[in-house]
C-alpha cells in the first residue's frame, strides 16, 4: 500500500474512532449562586433521555474543569450512581426541584458501589473530582433553574 494511501486509512480511522466517543448531547452554560452571592459558570452536556442518563460519562478518560453532565429526571426520587465503565474521577452534586444542592460526593473511577442521594432529588450535576470545592461551591447553593 502506498504511503499516502496508508495515512489516508490512519485518518479516516482516527476521525471515525473519535467521532465515536465524543458526545452529542445539547450542552448548556449553568449557573450555580453560592451562598455567599457569588456566581459560578458550568458548562454542562444536558442528560435528558434513560439512555443518555446510563451512558454519561462512561469510556471517557478526561472531563476538562468547568465542564460537566446535568441529569434531568421527570420527578423527584433516590438517586443511585455508581462509576461502571467510567475512568475519570467524578464529583457529584445532588440537586432537590428547587435547585438546592442536597449533596456532593466524589467518586471512584471504576467503582461498582452506588453513591445515593440522602434525599429525594430532581438533578445530578458531576463535574471533574475536586471541582466544586475549586470553584467554592457547596450544599446549600444553588443551581439556577433556567434550562
Amino acid at each position: 500500500m502506498k504511503k499516502s494511501a496508508l495515512l489516508i486509512l490512519i485518518l479516516l480511522m482516527f476521525f471515525v474512532l473519535s467521532s465515536c466517543s465524543a458526545s452529542h448531547l445539547e450542552k448548556q452554560k449553568l449557573t450555580i449562586q453560592t451562598l455567599d452571592g457569588r456566581e459560578v459558570t458550568v458548562v454542562a452536556e444536558m442528560a435528558r433521555t434513560e439512555k443518555e442518563q446510563m451512558k454519561g460519562f462512561m469510556e471517557r478518560k478526561k472531563i476538562p474543569d468547568g465542564t460537566g453532565m446535568l441529569f434531568l429526571f421527570p420527578k423527584d426520587k433516590i438517586a443511585r450512581f455508581w462509576m461502571k465503565n467510567t475512568p475519570a474521577a467524578l464529583s457529584i452534586a445532588y440537586i432537590d426541584h428547587n435547585g438546592v444542592i442536597r449533596d456532593i460526593f466524589d467518586m471512584t473511577p471504576y467503582s461498582l458501589s452506588e453513591v445515593v442521594s440522602s434525599c429525594y432529588v430532581r438533578y445530578a450535576l458531576e463535574v471533574p473530582q475536586g471541582w466544586f470545592l475549586k470553584a467554592g461551591v457547596q450544599k446549600g447553593d444553588v443551581l439556577i433553574l433556567n434550562f
